[in-house]
């Protein structure tokens, strides 16, 4: 069990607003007064979860951390019997320093609406400052756990590492890869189930979603991935869309669509003629609902925040049409979505969320928003 305590996001917290790099100069009495009861806030914060709320693992992220915090952070785990690991990035070169304020900082809070080249000048600036103040660990002197990162992986250095929680850090650490790289999410091409609006089953493509499955692969080779993973279900489908990409791809029976049990390969208006109350029960609540025989799946793998933002209501009637390519980038507080429809015409199978999900509604009305089908 474990949770994450930004200093930073304490202090965006407590200012409100970031106006410039002065903020962390050394001599700005009143910045400083600001920071460090951020840090004793953020500790509290860190003690009352391992306490009250039975944390294991608390990571304090602390930018320019003091040997004074340092200090306060192995006092605070001495007196209430915690081991303290530290992890210290050293980044002294340009490329990567550039890199990363790309990459990283105008993405920032900080930095929203601020012109680009203003934000770099303005965080170079805010390095000199951390400069100012801040102590290495030190090889001889420091009794500590750690571990330093010399220009994002270039090279390591472990100092006593206690136990095998510390020793799966060290592991991890030696192991990311902080490159930017891309996930691309596309649904299989258009089957001839899908042309008679048909759920399920195991049909393989049809004319247009062969044609979509020979321009996905044109458009992935023209992203030049040298070391492109692909994974499909074990449905024909997908495997006769991954298979015109020409690269190797993995078969995983967790991809697989969801059994609708008795209702596989039928049609909405079919579901609706012989199961009507089915039909409403999943109207009323897609999101949990599982057809008669049939299987319910569900796996979330994203931030809190996310999650947070996520309606049980809105969830399952997000649209992901066919056709169309889903380009997911990892950034530093967020995730960057490029939509890329590849301009090859597919039916609609998107279903909007009815008005009436009464079970004892119309047939018509309970068709209502069913969508078009051969």
């Amino acid at each position: 069990k474990t949770l994450l305590f930004n200093v930073g996001q304490y202090r965006r917290e407590a200012t409100r607003s970031y106006n410039s790099y002065e903020f962390f100069k050394p001599d700005n009495a009143e910045a400083m007064k600001i920071r460090n009861a951020c840090v004793n806030t953020a500790l509290k914060d860190v003690c009352d979860y391992l306490t009250r709320d039975q944390g294991q693992v608390a990571v304090f992220d602390a930018t320019n951390t003091t040997s004074e915090r340092r200090e306060v952070i192995l006092s605070f785990g001495k007196e209430n019997g915690y081991k303290v690991f530290f992890v210290e990035s050293i980044c002294d070169d340009p490329q990567i320093i550039a890199e990363n304020i790309k990459q990283v900082k105008l993405t920032s809070p900080d930095y929203v609406d601020c012109d680009k080249e203003e934000a770099v000048a303005d965080f170079l600036k805010r390095i000199e400052c951390y400069k100012m103040t801040y102590v290495p660990l030190d090889d001889t002197k420091d009794s500590l756990s750690y571990i330093k990162i010399f220009n994002v992986g270039s090279r390591y250095l472990v100092n006593r590492v206690q136990d095998h929680i510390q020793s799966r850090i060290v592991y991890y650490l030696m192991n990311i890869h902080v490159t930017p790289r891309s996930i691309y999410l596309s649904r299989h091409g258009e089957s001839e189930l899908n042309l008679v609006g048909r759920i399920g089953g195991d049909s393989g493509l049809s004319h247009r979603g062969a044609k979509f499955a020979s321009a996905l692969g044109a458009y992935m080779r023209g992203q030049c991935i040298s070391d492109l993973k692909v994974w499909t279900s074990h449905m024909k489908r997908t495997i006769q869309t991954a298979e015109a990409l020409g690269v190797q791809y993995e078969q995983w029976k967790a991809l697989n669509e969801i059994d609708a049990g008795v209702c596989e390969e039928m049609t909405y208006e079919e579901i609706q003629e012989h199961y009507p109350e089915e039909f409403a029960l999943r109207d009323q609540d897609k999101y949990r609902y599982r057809y008669p025989k049939g299987e319910v799946r569900l796996l979330i793998t994203c931030h809190f925040v996310a999650v947070a933002r996520c309606d049980s209501r809105e969830l399952p009637y997000l649209k992901c049409p066919l056709h169309t390519v889903l380009k997911l980038t990892p950034v530093a507080y967020g995730c960057k979505v490029e939509s890329v429809f590849l301009n090859i015409e597919a039916v609609n199978t998107h279903r909007d969320r009815p008005e009436n999900v009464d079970v004892d509604r119309d047939p018509e009305e309970a068709l209502e928003t069913v969508p078009e089908h051969i």
